[in-house]
């Protein structure tokens, strides 16, 4: 049996990519411990994603800790290993794809970073969102990673020194050579006859998105019956982590179509001791009474539009960015967890990876299976919680459309069962 290890940088990541086997029936499992002991992986498992948590570490932490986990899968048995990169190509992109060359003894690998469906191409070795360079879209505005450069090439070498080779659509063959193998791809097709080309022998050790993921599910025909659908309770609840454009102008589409939105306070989302008061009983109540009776609710961690008044309160107090980010995601896992104790009962919709690995730490899941995807890049999968199942949609912070939001609610019977009820 084919055994696949693809390793993610963050949890979202993680299941985006995953799903692309778990659709095809392929017995795909989404672990988050980076220390993960692949010796007890199920004699079952085709696929297993590991979350390594590397987004936001330092390059030199990031390369250990991608080293340690292909060195250990290998020695465990694994055929082929994908390392997944970040489809803007934020974190430790050139660092970990190095990790994976040294930890297997390998100079070469092929690098697919595309995701077309997504609109995110890669062109004459420059990597496109919607038309826009990386460093140039909303991508490089991110306060917590920003993208600084748009070149494949030039993102690998401020992390790694190690070759580059940029192959273009327009190349006839595909030699063989040392080095970062970058491939130019603007549709799927182009992925598909890339993988092709390379053949299995050459995708042992391979490298890039969700787009190039459902390439190599067909390729090493990693496939079975896949999931059942499940039933989906007919409300949304939003645990809005991600302080992304894309996210923002889908929760502004969503509450002029009638989503609640709750907007934490600094002290709310950065007060771990706040859980403990009575403030916060009383909050949760008010929140779970909400959700009940609009069935679309949003708990958001970004302030009102016009408002920074996180960014003062964290400086007062001598806060850095990465404090803000963990205490942040933290907060709002624990928060959902406080919910989900007070009797929530709704369809999960989680945006950002660090707050859906803060919700399942919270409730101490450490496995997930992924089932579908609902939406582009909008995963479903579920988890168990003192004896009762739960639907979690999971979703990249950059991913989506406006109307995002809206339609999942419409997917699941959200709200207002009237036809144009929902945007």
């Amino acid at each position: 049996m084919v055994k696949l290890l693809m390793i993610a940088d963050d949890f979202t990541g993680a299941l985006d990519t995953g799903v692309q086997f778990a659709v095809r029936g392929a017995k795909t499992c989404v672990v988050t411990d980076p220390d993960y002991d692949f010796s007890h992986t199920r004699a079952d498992v085709q696929v297993l994603v590991l979350d390594a948590e590397t987004r936001h570490l330092e390059a030199e932490k990031a390369y250990k800790t991608v080293f340690r986990v292909v060195k250990d899968a290998l020695e465990a048995g694994f055929s082929y290993v994908y390392k997944k990169t970040d489809s803007a190509l934020r974190g430790n992109v050139g660092a970990e794809l190095a990790a994976v060359l040294d930890a297997a003894g390998a100079d070469s690998m092929p690098f697919l970073p595309a995701l077309p469906k997504m609109n995110r191409i890669t062109r004459g070795g420059v990597h496109y969102i919607d038309g826009i360079p990386v460093a140039k879209s909303v991508f490089g505005l991110d306060p917590f990673e920003p993208v600084t450069a748009s070149s494949v090439s030039e993102i690998i070498g401020a992390q790694w020194k190690k070759p580059v080779v940029v192959r273009s659509l327009k190349e006839p063959e595909i030699e063989s050579g040392p080095g970062i193998q970058v491939y130019d791809a603007e549709t799927d097709e182009d992925l598909l006859g890339i993988g092709r080309r390379l053949g299995r022998e050459g995708l042992h050790l391979s490298a890039g998105c969700a787009g190039f993921a459902a390439v190599l599910a067909e390729l090493l025909e990693l496939e079975g019956m896949p999931p059942g659908m499940p039933y989906l309770v007919p409300s949304l609840f939003v645990a809005c982590g991600s302080v992304n454009p894309v996210t923002l102008k889908q929760m502004e589409t969503a509450e002029a179509a009638g989503f609640s939105h709750i907007h934490l306070s600094p002290v709310q989302k950065l007060e771990p001791a706040w859980r403990e008061t009575p403030d916060c009983a009383a909050a949760v109540a008010s929140w779970l009474e909400t959700a009940e009776r609009e069935k679309l609710f949003i708990l958001d961690v970004n302030d009102p539009v016009g408002c920074d008044e996180t960014a003062h309160y964290a400086k007062e107090r001598g806060l850095s960015t990465e404090d803000m980010r963990v205490r942040i995601s933290n907060q709002l896992g624990h928060l959902v967890q406080q919910m989900l104790d007070g009797g929530l009962d709704a369809t999960i919709l989680c945006t950002g990876g660090d707050t859906l690995l803060a919700l399942t730490r919270a409730v101490g899941v450490a496995e997930l299976l992924p089932v579908c995807e609902l939406d582009t890049g909008a995963v479903l999968t579920d988890f168990v919680y003192q004896g009762k199942t739960y639907h979690i949609i999971s979703k990249s912070g950059g991913f989506g459309e406006p109307d995002l939001f809206c339609r999942l609610a419409r997917s699941i019977g959200a709200g207002d069962q009237e036809e144009d009820a929902i945007c």
